[in-house]
């Protein structure tokens, strides 16, 4: 790696850990350039934008989330435990940055928002929804859950545990979300295998 690549990716690590607490709209080139020791036409110069430099965070945060979520959920044989490993996965995910999911913080700024930064968090998302979804058409086609399961109805159910275990865990600070959440999962679990 060039050292323009090493110093981009370290502005990319810095931005992602700073826009999981104050959000991507509270990362400026100015901010990142002080912290970073950087002089800001040297920052600028990375990115070009302020738009550019959040698009740059969220494709890096959906790197990193394909290597701590995705990869290693893969590895799951396909079906049930495929999908268990998804969400497992999944519910670490919301450790791994200081302020908790970027994706969570950016759809809050950013879901009434138009414009390229919205676009590209948009198709992570979709990205992230389709292999929720395909894992679940997985656990159907294997004969684990029922024909006639909704994969996309219980993709969202999946998407709807995760958020609010998000939000009952990080701002009511409530201990037992994650036994709650394992517990309505398996519930759900129960209701899609086939009899």
């Amino acid at each position: 790696m060039s050292k323009g690549a090493e110093t981009r990716q370290a502005i990319l690590d810095r931005a992602l850990d700073l826009s999981s607490v104050v959000g991507l709209e509270g990362v400026s080139i100015g901010r990142l350039a002080d912290e970073m020791e950087l002089s800001k036409s040297g920052l600028f110069a990375h990115f070009g934008s302020k738009e550019a430099l959040q698009i740059g965070v969220l494709e890096a945060a959906a790197e990193r989330f394909v290597d701590i979520v995705v990869r290693p959920a893969l590895k799951a044989p396909r079906g049930e435990r495929r999908v268990r490993a998804l969400l497992e996965r999944w519910l670490e995910w919301a450790r791994v940055l200081p302020g908790g999911c970027v994706f969570v913080t950016a759809a809050v700024e950013l879901d009434d928002r138009p414009g390229p930064v919205r676009d590209t968090l948009v198709r992570l998302q979709r990205d992230w929804v389709d292999v929720l979804t395909t894992s679940v058409r997985a656990a159907v086609e294997s004969g684990e859950f029922r024909p006639t399961l909704d994969a996309a109805r219980f993709a969202q159910e999946i998407y709807g545990l995760a958020l609010a275990h998000y939000h009952f865990s990080r701002l009511l600070g409530d201990a037992d979300s994650e036994a709650r959440t394992r517990a309505s999962f398996e519930e759900m679990v129960a209701r899609a295998r086939a009899s």
